[in-house]
């Protein structure tokens, strides 16, 4: 990609405003659990006794629901406020974990562990309230003329991603092998209702209804989904992003199960993290000369050809090289699809528009655990891999596809 310039103290600004501080340590801490609570409850269910394919069938329950759910919380955040819909949400989540829980540890019947998935949905979304905010503190002038970038901004949040993202499912899936089954859920379940009250707690940079943007009133509107193009595309992307990480994930755990060391597979991800991690700071730096759909498109293919490669996954040190490689492109990926969201999107919509673009990942999900865990347990972990890596190469083809379209709704960064 053509790249302007190298900018090492990009991330000054973003550091200087000091009231992000709480909503962004309130939004890790909900992150936390909401990046193990997938691949957490396979780990806790297969722990616990039961099949793969059943393990991925509550997991994929769980993705399921909070795309159905999820993205109604958010609309409604964005027509009454965060303050107002945030804890009701997460109160009934906590509820669908407790049930999850004591199903789990007391040998209740299966059952109950489906509904407690639905009620786990209604988790709000983290990514897209502390996005939300940080894009009304810099568009409404809050932060003066010293204000960061958003493209800077999405990079913070991509790194805070990432670091939720290394120790949510690490976190899980460790304290679940050394403890017993349920303890990585139960930690998870901590940091989120932590993560919740100091979020909420942070009035001070909450957007006021209606306050980023301009369009039509903000109570009894359609759905973004409806009436955006761009959001449907993203969604698109995200769905396979979702789906072959998905895959990926049930099957890491199941090879590194398949060898007799349960605890590499945390080793792995923990790795891929720092390395996503580390990507996501540097790409943060980079200003790029090229449009933002053909950031988009570039990406995408990256993503796409590293992910890919998981075709040849065959033993522990295989899936070590290509979690470590791929995941060099997997934190720029976000970063460049939220940033186009921001670009292509009205402003007072931005909440639920990015949700909606989470809830593609978060679908994917759904789709890509159960079929991943069918392909375990009647043809084996390798069947499995090869099948995530057809799902990751859809992800560059619906780019480049879509490309005219995405190039029609592109406006001048603000």
């Amino acid at each position: 990609m053509p790249v302007k310039n190298f900018d090492r103290g990009v991330y000054r600004a973003v550091l200087k405003v000091r009231e992000a501080y709480a909503f962004d340590a309130g939004g890790i801490l909900m992150r936390v659990y909401a990046y193990m609570a997938t691949i957490g409850s396979i780990s806790m269910l297969t722990l616990a006794g039961y099949s793969f394919f059943l393990a991925g069938t509550v997991s994929s329950t769980i993705a399921l629901a909070t795309f159905l759910i999820s993205p109604r919380d958010s609309k409604l955040v964005d027509e009454r406020g965060q303050h107002a819909v945030v804890p009701k949400a997460a109160v009934v989540t906590l509820v669908g974990l407790a049930l999850m829980l004591a199903t789990v540890s007391l040998g209740g019947p299966i059952a109950l562990c489906y509904v407690a998935a639905v009620l786990m949905g209604f988790i709000p979304n983290a990514q897209a309230l502390t996005r939300a905010r940080w894009t009304y503190l810099v568009r409404a002038g809050r932060l003066g003329e010293d204000a960061p970038t958003l493209k800077t901004v999405f990079s913070y949040e991509g790194i805070i991603d990432d670091v939720a993202f290394m120790v949510g499912p690490a976190a899980s899936i460790a304290l679940a092998a050394a403890l017993f089954p349920a303890a990585g859920m139960l930690a998870g379940g901590v940091c989120f209702a932590v993560g919740v009250v100091v979020l909420t707690l942070s009035r001070s940079t909450e957007p006021t209804v209606g306050s980023v943007g301009a369009g039509e009133p903000p109570k009894h509107r359609r759905s973004i989904i409806a009436t955006s193009s761009v959001v449907r595309v993203l969604f698109a992307l995200m769905f396979f992003l979702g789906a072959f990480y998905g895959v990926f994930d049930t099957a890491t755990v199941s090879l590194a199960e398949d060898v007799g060391n349960p605890s590499a597979a945390s080793v792995i991800l923990i790795v891929a993290a720092c390395v996503s991690i580390a990507s996501g700071f540097l790409f943060g730096m980079i200003r790029l000369t090229i449009p933002q759909y053909a950031q988009l498109a570039a990406v995408s293919l990256l993503v796409g050809c590293a992910y890919g490669t998981m075709v040849f996954i065959g033993s522990i040190e295989s899936l070590f090289v290509v979690s470590t490689v791929a995941a060099m492109f997997y934190a720029p990926f976000f970063i460049t699809a939220n940033a186009t969201c921001e670009r292509m999107v009205p402003g007072d919509r931005l909440t639920e528009a990015i949700t909606w673009m989470n809830s593609g990942s978060i679908c994917g999900l759904a789709f890509g655990p159960t079929l991943g865990g069918a392909l375990i347990d009647q043809l084996g972990t390798t069947a499995s891999f090869g099948f995530g890596a057809v799902l990751a190469v859809m992800v560059p083809v619906i780019a480049f596809a879509c490309l005219p379209l995405l190039k029609r709704h592109e406006r001048q960064p603000r």
